[in-house]
């Protein structure tokens, strides 16, 4: 075995977002362009001697990817590499180990909710020693290296066996097959009352459904619900990881993991639902016949946290995403803590978990988590809701109908405009920032402005700040409209647009929402001419 040294070029579009680098698979199978961002991170970190975490959620050039990492880590001096069995390692499994084992870090190869495929999407990341995230100073290095790279190591040998567990070693790297599920599952035991949830799963009457729509969490989902908690077989669908996942769209929303929606909305539904994304991170929940929506899912999860033995002691605070809806505000109000507003973005939580300032977090993007890992984790989220399920033994709808009686209703709504034209939505979104100024004090649609501003957030840890984070328009009566323009796609630009309104009043809780948020998407097309600057007459997407 040798180590080559190969010359390169930089490519210009390597700038991670706060998701890592995603670019469709043809961008990544081009000559040098993996290896350029993996010798970046190399550099970027100093890998000498350390040991890494290296998996993905098994999309379409998983393995191949795998294979090239492995050999330049091997030619960049790492002494060990842990992989996830068959390369197949979920984000928070990831972040899980990394926690464990005192790692230097992980390479993450996914597109979280993107879909796979020849003609799909591919992404990587890199997550430091906390498990999380690589920060912006980090992810900043990396660029800079990858803008100035000239050449790159790598090993020549043939490729590893990844499906037998064991070591291995590949020049003087060690590397480490293991178990993916066997850590994470460990950690979740630590947390969640297993007995209690296998006691719900096994009575004979309580009917749940995972749908893992062929991505990462279809081995941990059967290992878990129908091997540990002994659910019947059958429990969990679309339970095999595809490289294309199955032809489907992996996003666990209402439009795109609407096999399972079908179910929980058709005749003799099961009590309980729920979906995870490509790479285990997301999650949705539903009930017989009801949606719970990601903001409302973190709060009644917040609300119902000493029912879990793994939060039993309370919470020191809540962190949320700033478009997430305040549901989450009202309880920590009423729990007498804190509650974090941040930008878009799990690294922004990283802060606040490491200081034990929040032990909670969410976004609305269907992602919730909590300080057992630096990730969101959708199966966690799965067990947590289980878990209350199994002590209050109510359905899932009484307990948010009760939720909403004791807190109030935030009606909340996310309509997404997908792939739209770079250029139009950079005009939308400089066009309002310019409006700003003229709308305080505005009366739109019975609706008077109370602040009109670009959403900026300084950390409470370390003081870094972080500048146009979303346009927001707040009412006087506390409704939001906020504008985002979304870097998850790797097509043409997501125009995201949140609407949020807040009723009191337990009477009123039984309107649609759409039907609740009417006056403020009407007044969200009127600022922003939504229609004419994307060019589309309604959104892609509905949550």
């Amino acid at each position: 075995m040798t180590i080559r040294t190969v010359e390169t070029t930089p490519y210009s579009d390597q700038k991670p977002g706060t998701s890592g680098l995603r670019k469709s698979v043809k961008a990544f199978q081009q000559p040098h362009y993996l290896e350029n961002f993996v010798q970046s991170i190399f550099d970027s970190v100093g890998v000498a001697g350390q040991t890494l975490v290296l998996g993905g959620d098994g999309r379409y050039y998983n393995r191949q990817a795998i294979q090239i990492i492995l050999k330049m880590a091997a030619a960049n001096g790492v002494a060990r590499v842990k992989v996830g069995q068959g390369g197949i390692l979920s984000t928070p499994a990831t972040s899980c180990v990394i926690r464990k084992y005192g790692t230097l870090g992980g390479i993450i190869l996914s597109a979280s909710h993107n879909p796979g495929g020849p003609d799909g999407d591919f992404g990587i990341k890199y997550n430091t020693n906390n498990g999380g995230p690589a920060p912006e100073k980090v992810t900043e290095d990396l660029y800079a290296r990858s803008q100035t790279i000239t050449e790159y190591k790598i090993l020549e040998a043939a490729d590893l066996d990844l499906d037998r567990v064991g070591d291995r070693t590949l020049g003087e790297m060690a590397v480490e097959i293991f178990d993916s599920a066997q850590d994470y599952q460990e950690l979740l035991e630590s947390l969640f009352d297993f007995d209690r949830i296998h006691q719900l799963l096994t009575n004979g009457s309580f009917r749940m459904v995972m749908d893992s729509m062929h991505a990462v969490t279809g081995p941990y989902a059967h290992a878990m619900f129908e091997g540990r908690l002994g659910a019947p077989a059958g429990t969990v669908m679309n339970g095999t990881p595809l490289e294309d996942f199955g032809q489907g769209h992996p996003d666990p929303n209402l439009v795109y993991a609407h096999d399972l929606v079908d179910i929980l909305f058709g005749e003799d539904a099961p009590d309980f639902g729920a979906a995870s994304d490509g790479d285990g991170d997301r999650n949705m929940i539903l009930g017989s016949q009801f949606f719970v929506t990601p903001s409302d899912s973190l709060a009644v999860l917040a609300a119902n946290a000493t029912l879990v033995p793994g939060y039993k002691d309370g919470l020191a605070g809540i962190a949320r995403s700033m478009p997430t809806s305040a549901a989450a505000d009202r309880v920590a109000e009423s729990l007498g803590i804190d509650c974090y507003e941040t930008p878009t973005g799990w690294k922004f939580f990283g802060n606040l978990l490491d200081a034990g300032k929040a032990t909670l977090c969410g976004e609305e993007s269907f992602g919730t988590g909590s300080n057992h890992v630096r990730e969101k984790d959708g199966l966690w989220a799965v067990l947590f809701w289980l878990n209350i399920l199994a002590v209050r033994q109510q359905s899932v709808e009484q307990i948010v109908q009760e939720h909403w009686q004791q807190f109030g209703r935030n009606y909340y709504s996310r309509h997404d405009y997908e792939g739209v034209e770079s250029d139009r939505a950079n005009t939308l979104i400089t066009h309002l920032r310019g409006a700003l100024p003229t709308l305080k004090g505005k009366v739109m649609n019975g609706y008077e402005v109370d602040y009109a501003d670009d959403f900026s957030y300084t950390d409470p840890v370390d003081g870094s700040t972080s500048q146009k984070q979303g346009v927001r328009i707040g009412f006087t009566d506390g409704s939001r409209v906020v504008f985002r323009l979304s870097g998850t796609g790797t097509q043409g630009a997501t125009l995201r647009v949140y609407l949020e309104s807040y009723e009191a009043n337990a009477a009123k809780h039984d309107h649609d929402p759409q039907q609740a948020l009417k006056p403020l998407i009407d007044i969200a097309e009127s600022v922003a001419s939504i229609r004419s600057n994307t060019g589309m007459d309604q959104p892609t997407v509905i949550t």
